[in-house]
């Protein structure tokens, strides 16, 4: 399983190196190397593989690959809902008649968000309210991902700070970012 966060760089041209601030973290990734042996039985491996290949393709209803739910031992409270982002094959034995059977699959399975999970329901701002002063290219949704960890949080500093246009910010305008209730 691979998680990261990301800390971007603030550079200022009076430090000697650059400030970094938690931005927030990434989808998870899990990736798996599957085995599949159908030699005894003289089967054509693809019969299996196939299977998993299906979990890749467009569902119609959806537009996407179906969401998955991933569960390896016993069930947790926060088990690993994800989409097939990618698969290699592999054919490593085959028959004398050219049928395939024995097959590795390298998979990899990305976190797919369907609501917010039991830790990030109550997630808090850490500090109290704090004062941005905005800087050409600002937006509201970069301030609330710096300040929050959430682009999606910049309603509650638009609501308090009055302001009518997410989309356009002046530069050099004091804006007031609120800590999250």
């Amino acid at each position: 399983m691979r998680k990261t966060a990301r800390y971007p760089e603030h550079k200022k041209n009076n430090l000697e190196s650059s400030r970094t601030q938690y931005a927030g973290g990434s989808s998870g990734t899990l990736s798996i190397k599957l085995f599949y042996d159908t030699y005894e039985s003289k089967e054509d491996v693809r019969k299996y593989t196939h299977e998993i290949e299906k979990l890749i393709e467009i569902d119609p209803d959806l537009h996407s690959p179906p969401p998955l739910k991933f569960i390896w031992g016993m069930d947790s409270k926060e088990p690993f809902i994800c989409t097939l982002e990618s698969i290699t094959k592999r054919f490593t034995m085959f028959l004398d008649d050219g049928i395939p059977v024995r097959a590795t699959l390298d998979v990899t399975f990305k976190e797919y968000k369907l609501k917010l999970n039991e830790r990030e329901i109550n997630i808090q701002s850490p500090d109290k309210t704090k004062v941005h002063i905005t800087q050409r290219g600002d937006s509201l949704w970069l301030i609330a991902s710096k300040a929050y960890g959430d682009a999606t949080l910049w309603r509650s500093i638009a609501e308090l700070n009055k302001i009518k246009n997410p989309r356009f910010l002046e530069p050099g305008t004091k804006i007031i970012i609120p800590p999250l209730e």
